[in-house]
């Protein structure tokens, strides 16, 4: 497939049909790295982390808690107790 190079502000850029990014798994606004390879010009997506949700956190939580006191050590400064 080939592509012009065009005038876009004050920089050039080039336009990637649909077709094409949805093919290499790719949508509008990813996140994407540049890079030089040789005399290439290489265009690759950025694996983000999935973000987590309340049930990725507790997945492994059966239910049961256990409170613990913990000792925070003698006053230092003009703590009020």
């Amino acid at each position: 497939m080939q592509v012009t190079i065009q005038k876009w502000g004050n920089s050039q850029g080039i336009r990637i049909p649909k077709a094409f990014l949805e093919a290499l798994g790719m949508m509008e606004n990813d996140l994407v790295e540049l890079s030089r390879v040789n005399d290439n010009i290489v265009i690759s997506k950025v694996k983000t982390e999935k973000e987590l949700t309340l049930d990725d956190i507790f997945a492994d939580y059966d239910g049961e808690s256990a409170v613990e006191e913990f000792d925070w050590g003698a006053p230092v400064g003009r703590e009020v107790w």
